[in-house]
């Protein structure tokens, strides 16, 4: 028999997906009770960044964390300078994992970010591609090591994948119907839409990991058999600087009636939907997982601006106050993590009837 809370829930997706929206507005983002355990982030780039924020601020909410193409948590210390020279280049040397250690130990004494007891029991999976040549391998190294010193069991909990020969970006499996080759990059030089045509599925290598699927699950379902709704809703809700006007949300057919999990998947710079349109939402194989697991995935999109050109997540404090000596966007009060915490918060609650 099927609860009140999951026919709710149901009944407001459907009227999500069916009601147009009105001229001027797209619907907002629904609530659909989807569990509050089991949640993962994953993100590439300065969505790896902005992905390891999130768990270290609020690692109780997450089971897992995926990173692919980035480095440590709170590399760039609130600084743009670092952030080029640091953590994304060697120019300045390699950061140092014992500073950015006692950084988390004052945010932690402020209660800025979550316990290491709860960060201790993340499953965490990290790639890199070794011709990365935006963001230095090296770098992903530092994060495995970084994330190896703060979980419990570390051979058990992280896996550390680089691939020989690959750019920097996100490498996608084969599909049918493939997308089109335009909005695929090089798998050796990456650029383009930075979707990289691999003939490897990250997207799935990553959730199975983190998830703990069995053997052979990290396959993702052929596109043809794709069943649920990718939803354009409107982030006005969220708003803070650094975010674009509207995001996505991709919902399973078996989610419709509420119950589900949530990953958040996070793009990285010049991978937003004002720069690249739907090909990171529609092709980087995680709804073919999704659909396949019972999971939604939730892709917030961040926007361009003088401040920020290539519309990246905030992993250096460009979002924070401009008087602010020392942002806090790597903490619990930044305003984009506060802004994404709140968007898992409103799919995670009860849905009411209208």
């Amino acid at each position: 028999m099927t609860s009140p809370t999951l026919l709710a829930a149901g009944l407001v997706l459907a009227a999500f997906v069916a009601l147009p929206a009105a001229a001027d507005r797209l619907p907002d983002l629904p609530r659909l009770g989807l569990a509050k355990t089991d949640a993962s982030v994953i993100g590439v780039s300065s969505g790896g960044y902005m992905a390891t924020q999130l768990a270290v601020a609020w690692p109780e909410r997450f089971q897992g964390l995926a990173v692919l193409g980035a480095g440590p948590w709170s590399c760039a210390q609130g600084t743009l300078r670092r952030a080029l020279g640091q953590c994304m280049t060697s120019r300045l040397g390699p950061p140092s994992l014992d500073e950015l250690e006692q950084r988390l130990a004052d945010y932690r004494e402020l209660e800025r970010v979550g316990s290491a007891e709860a960060l201790a029991e993340l499953r965490a999976f990290v790639w890199h591609g070794e011709k990365d040549e935006i963001v230095a391998p090296a770098l992903g190294a530092a994060l495995a090591e970084q994330l190896a010193g703060w979980l419990a069991a570390p051979e058990t909990q992280l896996r550390f994948v680089q691939s020989d020969g690959v750019g920097h970006g996100w490498p996608i499996g084969r599909r049918s119907p493939p997308p089109p080759a335009t909005e695929l990059g090089d798998c050796h030089q990456g650029g383009g839409t930075h979707l990289l045509g691999c003939d490897r599925d990250l997207a799935g290598e990553a959730m199975a990991w983190l998830h703990k699927a069995p053997p052979g699950a990290d396959e993702a379902a052929e596109a043809d058999s794709l069943t649920g709704d990718l939803l354009h809703f409107d982030q006005g809700d969220f708003a803070v600087k650094g975010l674009d006007s509207a995001g996505y949300l991709f919902v399973p057919e078996a989610c419709d009636m509420g119950g589900c999990a949530l990953t958040v998947a996070l793009h990285g710079c010049g991978m937003s939907a004002e720069q690249i349109g739907e090909t990171f939402v529609r092709h980087s194989g995680l709804n073919e997982w999704a659909a396949a697991h019972e999971r939604v995935v939730l892709y917030p999109q961040a926007e361009t601006s003088l401040a920020n050109p290539q519309g990246c997540w905030d992993w250096w404090g460009f979002a924070e106050s401009t008087w602010q000596l020392d942002p806090l966007h790597d903490t619990r009060e930044g305003t984009q993590v506060r802004a994404l915490m709140a968007m898992m918060d409103r799919l995670q609650e009860a849905s009411t009837p209208r």
